[in-house]
């Protein structure tokens, strides 16, 4: 019996599926149970065989022809100022007409009362018409937050709709230049499958919101849930579809609220916005100083201040220690605000290096003000103020310390050293202890003492306790 020809053997071999993470769109031939790129679970799908590729594509209509990049105007995009300084910081200046801001964060943190502010302050400041869409709160609640802020104002229109539909009507309807929709999880388009929040009526939703925004030219801001790690609730490509991506960030039991710049194509992607929040609402603080340093006249032991570098803001910092005996079988080592494995690493410095013993007892390092310190230029104040509780010696009151500590004791340089000197001489501070650097410019009316090691540090504030045996070790 004759054989098939081999065009019909293949003609009916059956087309194999292709599959597609929900998380980040990346292909893949298989089934895997972890994506390959995005390292989400449970996320591959199927989606059918996978298309033949391209080899020769026709040239079709353009819907614009192309000009010079020197003739297309640019008018129309410049930011426009949002009415609180704080957010156009990390904005780069201001809300862009038709671009699209994704703002996350916790529940609770104060997304709705951030967004509230700023379209009162915006309407406030003759920008035009803005539309407030809630899927989560009634108009009525949302009245009476506005009635406690005092952010009332007529060019502010509030709607509660969670069809997708009913929002574009909206639009229609008040025509405004700035767009809160609170939030995308709660949106949905019958036109798109799953239930509302899920990945597809997400992705949808937020393509849908974001072409009308760049069609119409309508400031737009999405609020967006944040899951257990800090993430961004939602598929991966939400992020890849706005143009600004915010995190807002606070501990409820702190007033402090930072809104973080993470993605920005408009400004830069790296500033950070401090806010307060009061009885009545929320304000911007220009110098969020005071809610970092304690503000105690009288010297302490076990306490160091430093300056952080948040983005591009040089904002202080005061590190507190307890080093106490232990109260039972093991010791314990507790940290708020810090990262715990850079203060394992500093509490074995300390013990290898500084003639520090910590055998048996509590260590106990924090904050003040709910800041959060976990970059390494920290690692030298972190080890002063623990050294300060051991030994129960406090360190002077106008003393800031910065530098990375290695693990044979070496500190080395951080970066924006200039930009945290001249903020801790405005802050007060009259002798800082820095890494050795080249070429530092020293602010007026301040000591600086560069120095290689942590024994040269110990040295730098006129006590040799612990310094003796450092220098055995080092064979100095």
């Amino acid at each position: 019996m004759p054989s098939a020809p081999p065009s019909s053997r293949s003609a009916a071999k059956p087309a194999r599926p292709a599959y597609q993470c929900s998380e980040c769109g990346n292909a893949a031939a298989k089934w895997h149970g972890r994506c390959p790129e995005c390292q989400a679970w449970g996320t591959l799908l199927e989606v059918g065989a996978p298309k033949a590729s391209l080899r020769r594509v026709t040239a079709g209509p353009v819907s614009a022809p192309a000009v010079p990049i020197a003739q297309v105007p640019a008018d129309s995009v410049r930011a426009r100022p949002s009415g609180l300084a704080e957010l156009d910081r990390v904005l780069g200046g201001g809300l862009v007409p038709g671009g699209v801001v994704l703002l996350a964060g916790e529940p609770g943190v104060g997304k709705s009362t951030l967004l509230l502010s700023a379209a009162a302050a915006w309407a406030a400041g003759g920008q035009g018409a803005v539309l407030i869409v809630s899927g989560e709160e009634s108009a009525a609640q949302i009245r009476l937050r506005a009635d406690r802020m005092g952010a009332l104002h007529p060019q502010v229109y509030l709607a509660a709709e969670s069809e997708l539909s009913a929002v574009l009507g909206h639009l229609d309807a008040v025509s405004p230049t700035l767009l809160i929709l609170d939030s995308i999880q709660t949106i949905a388009s019958a036109e798109a499958e799953g239930t509302a929040g899920g990945v597809t009526q997400v992705r949808a939703v937020a393509a849908a919101i974001t072409a009308v925004a760049k069609e119409r030219g309508v400031a737009t801001v999405l609020v967006g849930h944040v899951t257990k790690d800090g993430a961004i609730a939602g598929p991966r490509v939400l992020e890849h579809l706005v143009d600004v991506v915010l995190h807002f960030e606070g501990d409820r039991h702190s007033s402090l609220r930072l809104i973080r710049g993470v993605k920005n194509r408009f400004g830069p992607s790296d500033e950070v916005g401090c806010f307060q929040m009061v009885h009545d609402g929320i304000v911007g603080l220009s110098d969020p100083s005071g809610l970092f340093l304690s503000g105690r006249r009288s010297a302490v032991p076990g306490t160091c201040a430093t300056i952080a570098l948040e983005g591009r803001r040089a904002l202080p910092v005061e590190l507190q220690a307890l080093v106490t005996e232990s109260s039972g079988e093991h010791a314990r080592r507790t940290v708020s605000g810090l990262d715990m494995s850079r203060m394992t690493m500093v509490l074995a410095i300390l013990q290898r290096w500084g003639g520090v013993s910590l055998a048996g007892k509590e260590v106990l390092a924090a904050t003040v003000g709910g800041a959060r310190m976990v970059e390494p230029a920290a690692d030298l104040a972190l080890a002063l103020a623990l050294w300060s509780s051991a030994r129960d010696i406090a360190l002077h009151g106008s003393l800031v310390v910065l530098g990375e500590l290695g693990l044979s004791a070496e500190v080395r340089p951080v970066t924006g050293l200039p930009r945290r000197l001249v903020e801790a001489r405005r802050l007060g501070f009259t002798h800082a202890i820095v890494p050795v650097t080249a070429d530092l410019a020293v602010p007026a009316g301040m000591r600086v003492d560069q120095v290689a090691d942590l024994g040269q540090a110990f040295r730098c504030m006129g006590n040799d306790d612990g310094v003796v045996r450092w220098l055995k070790k080092r064979g100095s």
